[in-house]
């Protein structure tokens, strides 16, 4: 049996079961699991491998780059940014970045770029992996370009863009990088071990991936102009390129986050407690309770499956059925972040062997069920 390593109350069993199960079968090499309720942890473990080339273990501090699932760290900042009365949800893009209004996109408004509706869901102009290290440039591309289908009409997986969409509408309004914002408002009052951007310092913690197929395998045998394949092709994104210094250093608030299961939860907290965790207050319990309002609900276009979104997040669906309090994201390989506001509960699921899937697996769900199944027993 895989040695697991943390804390675990009894009630939540179950959930180290289910990581020490899939770390047996093969499905896991390293990962990390944290359910908090409260903003407290109940449960808190990890094992197995963070290196399979030098079989260093999974250690208690080990991070990870967790893809999209940064992307919920990105809707927190706009989320409070947004209840501070910095950000209006519903106002047009250019109030806050002017050059956004160009190509026919003045009556774009923020909440499209929050839900994927916004049309920008790839770059037209030619980019490299490197590219997404030039913030201005990438950002700067997405301001001058037009969309790709008639925003607010329906969602198409803004993969990558998203981050720098929010991000820049966030750095127009706070004045710092969503990367700075996040750790300065965020991370630093929690105590939350998730960095968007960070230095050589932080090296020797960060596990390496396993990768899958890329993403542009993934999508199949699709012709070059099809949305989908414009999305992933430019640039391809190869999940070795994490193991670079200039990747990890680049702020890519869509996914270039780093963090274990510990970090993303405790982050998350601030949603599913209404704002206020360990005495400190991000949002009020009515700007936590915008992520539910929806914005699309239908087949997205780059995803191609039903997906209903709300501020940021997605939300119950017949494809993810979940509470009328619940949002939910992953990232591409396996990752999960859950958040039900009812129960005040945030379970976090974080591993290095990547699956295909873009927004989690069934070792994800597996974590989500089981910590679910003990949160509403008696």
């Amino acid at each position: 049996m895989a040695e697991i390593s943390g804390i675990c109350e009894d009630k939540y069993a179950a959930v180290s079961k289910v990581l020490s199960d899939n770390i047996d079968a093969g499905l896991d090499l390293g990962a990390s699991v944290a359910v908090f309720v409260d903003g407290e942890p109940v449960v808190d473990i990890w094992g197995g491998i963070a290196d399979a080339e030098t079989g260093a273990p999974w250690e208690r501090d080990t991070i990870v780059n967790v893809w999209s699932t940064t992307k919920t760290m990105t809707a927190l900042c706009a989320l409070v940014l947004a209840d501070a009365g910095e950000i209006d949800f519903h106002a047009p893009v250019a109030t806050y970045w002017p050059e956004f209004k160009a190509a026919g996109k003045d009556a774009v408004e923020v909440r499209h770029l929050m839900s994927h509706t916004a049309g920008l869901s790839g770059w037209a102009e030619p980019m490299t992996t490197e590219d997404l290290y030039d913030w201005d440039k990438a950002t700067s591309l997405l301001a001058a370009q037009e969309p790709w289908w008639e925003p607010g009409t329906a969602s198409g997986y803004h993969a990558v863009t998203q981050g720098y969409l929010v991000g820049e509408v966030v750095r127009r309004v706070s004045g710092l990088s969503l990367g700075q914002f996040f750790a300065k408002e965020i991370a630093s009052p929690l105590g939350a071990d998730f960095h968007i951007g960070f230095d050589a310092s932080l090296d020797s913690r960060v596990g390496r991936l396993v990768p899958p197929p890329s993403l542009a395998e993934q999508v199949g045998d699709l012709p070059p102009d099809s949305v989908i394949r414009r999305t992933f092709d430019n640039p391809v994104v190869d999940a070795r390129v994490t193991e670079t210094r200039a990747w990890r250093a680049a702020e890519i608030p869509a996914a270039g986050g780093h963090g274990n299961a510990r970090s993303v939860a405790l982050a998350q907290s601030v949603l599913a407690c209404g704002g206020t965790v360990g005495g400190k207050t991000f949002m009020s319990p009515a700007g936590a309770l915008r992520v539910f309002e929806e914005q699309s609900n239908g087949e997205d276009l780059i995803l191609r499956a039903p997906m209903r979104f709300g501020m940021g997040y997605g939300l119950g669906s017949d494809l993810m059925p979940l509470g009328p309090h619940t949002c939910f994201w992953g990232g591409w390989g396996g990752s999960i972040i859950i958040v039900d506001q009812d129960l005040r509960i945030a379970i976090a699921y974080v591993m290095n062997r990547m699956e295909s899937g873009l927004v989690g697996d069934t070792r994800g769900l597996g974590i989500v069920g089981a910590a679910f199944a003990a949160a509403m027993s008696s």
